[in-house]
């Protein structure tokens, strides 16, 4: 794969700029929803030197009824200065699935005006396979400086994702499991119905992986997209059950070169929960 400071670093890269004084390497690790989030325990017991951990929930919107929504300005500049991070850094961003809420993180950098910012190919699982140094130990903290510059375009609210579904003017891309799209399995948050946004096309986010929990390259992403039906001239708007896996498909989107993609945050924790909001079942 080509190493891009700006989208995704392999291993082997990051391995060669660990000692960078200017880098700054976050453990965005998270339990899938319906299960105990135990990644912050093992944060502590295992993770790559000098990293620091990005709790996702804890950098949201904590006056949201729906799970880890973005946070205000104020609060993602002081939980990252807290830990750190800021003007002139670059940030690498893994978790210990290889590619699953590391993604988020990096949506979150980019709806923040941040670009130095890179999710590491294959996560902590490939890190270790790779021969490469964990530790336990906190890193020394030095307050930075972030400024912020919020990038509106980048995220969507109910209202805009439900105009764009009755106007057909984006593709709304949906990053779950092919059955929990079509209705056929039930959703992990209680009290949700069960389907899809309707117009929306199905990239369920493992198919953008290769089995070592690595992303497919640039080529090979297109055709994913392009097989699921996806009308690339079109603005993207992703989604997925609480705005995580959505930001897979995202970094995808970016890696072959489609810039015009949104995440919507809300994503079925919200939509599924409205019961005036049409559902539908099936195939795309």
């Amino acid at each position: 794969m080509a190493d891009d400071p700006k989208t995704l670093v392999s291993t082997d890269w990051l391995a060669a700029h660990l000692k960078d004084p200017d880098l700054r390497i976050l453990d965005a690790s998270m339990s899938p929803a319906g299960t105990e989030n135990t990644a912050g325990l093992e944060y502590q017991e295992r993770h790559i030197p000098g990293a620091r951990y990005f709790d996702i929930d804890d950098v949201s919107d904590g006056r949201s009824d729906l799970p880890h929504m973005a946070p205000p300005v104020e609060k993602f500049m002081s939980r990252l200065r807290a830990m750190g991070v800021g003007d002139g850094h670059q940030v690498v961003i893994y978790d210990s699935a290889g590619l699953f809420s590391a993604a988020r993180v990096w949506w979150l950098f980019k709806l923040m005006g941040q670009n130095n910012v890179a999710v590491l190919d294959g996560g902590l699982p490939k890190w270790i396979q790779d021969g490469h140094p964990i530790d336990d130990l906190s890193p020394i903290i030095r307050d930075r400086h972030m400024t912020v510059r919020r990038q509106n375009q980048m995220v969507r609210d109910v209202t805009q994702v439900s105009h764009a579904a009755k106007l057909g003017d984006h593709e709304i891309i949906d990053a779950r499991a092919a059955a929990r799209f079509r209705g056929e399995a039930d959703e992990p948050r209680a009290g949700l119905r069960a389907g899809h946004i309707p117009g929306s096309k199905n990239v369920p986010y493992t198919s953008v992986l290769n089995k070592d929990g690595t992303m497919k390259s640039p080529d090979a992403l297109r055709q994913v997209f392009e097989a699921a039906g996806v009308d690339l001239s079109k603005p993207a708007i992703t989604s997925c059950g609480s705005g995580v896996t959505a930001a897979v498909l995202c970094l995808a989107m970016e890696r072959f070169g489609k810039t015009d993609h949104s995440l919507y945050d809300g994503s079925w924790a919200e939509w599924g929960a409205f019961p005036t909001l049409p559902v539908a079942t099936g195939e795309a």
